[in-house]
């Protein structure tokens, strides 16, 4: 019996011609799942249509964190074209064209080592790409910013200027962004209403006091993520939600009768559906604040404590690192010993003066440990 070598393929010829360099907005086009993940025509909440509005929004809801504009207006027209404007500062007018079709340029960039403030002390757009993945992506893009009596409107296809304009103006400073998605990628899509509610309304917890308007409905939240969980949790709760906000830090957290962790994590008001090192300090926050008021006797699995938990953790921080363009999961380690230890003493402390509530966890506790115990007689 005979060895058959590799098979000879037929003058596949590979010279240095084979090679090439696309530009920026090419390269997005070439390859979008790197940008934004998945494609979709906009039946799942995840899609593409729906990460490039968020590029758009992220840089509008940027401008309030930083303390420029209360409002913001979204329009959806026939479910297929989307257009954003804000009240913020407004693109500076010599670089209009550049924020949205040079990747890796924009004003987060910069640190503050010069001397000069920070322009964004607290961002959720960071790498330079967002803007220019939605115009690359877009059979249509226009920017049109005001600032000072004066504006510039640049106009897109797919990527390509075909026009800019620029004047004076009576408009209020700002910003304001329209698209609509490519078909070459994205066939037949529509934005559908429900998931877009579903993201304003994220927009809304996270930021108190901001105003979003999307087809004249209004998203405006007062007390940020307590009116999240308050909308999230189904089930009856055990207590009233445990609720704290400081300068970097906001979470709630409750147990319900149910089984199981749910959590929704956000950094810089970014939804982080993958978790990340904030998550996991919250969980073990929770965790050493609870183990610090058992009886001295009393051994608590981690499962128990947790078990029923529904909570919901906002972190700011300057420089945030994600493991992805889609910033789904954050990375930072710096950060996690300042939140296990706020969490633990706030968790503490609100127990410690609640008796009641800090009695109704214990027994959650305890039930916990029951079930636990009983599965575990009926696998053996």
């Amino acid at each position: 019996m005979s060895k058959k070598g590799p098979s000879k393929t037929t003058d596949r010829r590979y010279d240095a011609e084979d090679i090439k360099t696309l530009d920026s907005l090419e390269h997005i086009q070439a390859r979008p799942g790197m940008y934004i993940g998945r494609l979709g025509n906009g039946d799942h909440p995840d899609d593409g249509i729906y990460v490039l509005l968020k590029e758009v929004l992220d840089n509008s809801v940027d401008e309030f964190t930083n303390g420029f504009g209360k409002r913001i207006d979204i329009r959806v027209e026939d479910q297929r074209r989307a257009v954003v404007r804000d009240y913020g500062r407004g693109i500076p007018l010599s670089k209009v064209v550049d924020c949205v079709s040079r990747i890796n340029t924009g004003a987060k960039f910069a640190t503050g080592e010069d001397g000069k403030p920070r322009p964004f002390a607290y961002s959720i757009g960071l790498n330079g790409v967002g803007l220019k993945a939605v115009n690359a992506l877009s059979d249509e893009f226009t920017v049109r910013s005001c600032r000072d009596g004066s504006f510039v409107r640049a106009v897109f296809r797919y990527g390509e200027l075909v026009d800019c304009e620029e004047g004076a103006t009576e408009d209020v400073t700002g910003t304001e962004v329209c698209f609509q998605p490519s078909e070459k990628h994205f066939a037949d899509f529509h934005f559908e209403p429900k998931y877009l509610n579903r993201r304003l309304w994220n927009y809304a917890y996270l930021n108190s006091g901001l105003s979003l308007y999307m087809n004249e409905e209004r998203f405006y939240s007062r007390h940020g993520l307590l009116d999240l969980l308050r909308e999230k949790v189904e089930e009856e709760t055990l207590y009233d939600i445990i609720y704290h906000k400081s300068d970097g830090l906001e979470f709630a957290f409750c147990h319900t009768p149910a089984f199981g962790e749910t959590y929704y994590s956000f950094v810089n008001g970014q939804y982080t559906n993958d978790g990340g090192t904030h998550q996991s300090a919250f969980r073990e926050g929770i965790l050493k604040g609870i183990n610090e008021l058992a009886e001295p006797n009393q051994n608590l699995e981690p499962s128990d404590v947790r078990n029923g938990i529904v909570g919901a953790i906002a972190v700011k921080i300057n420089d945030p690192i994600f493991e992805s363009q889609t910033k789904s999961r954050l990375s930072n380690t710096d950060i996690r010993p300042a939140i296990v230890n706020e969490v633990k003493r706030v968790v503490m402390d609100y127990l410690f003066k609640h008796g009641e509530i800090k009695d109704l966890v214990f027994e959650k506790i305890v039930q916990n440990a029951k079930v636990r115990k009983q599965i575990q007689t009926v696998k053996k």
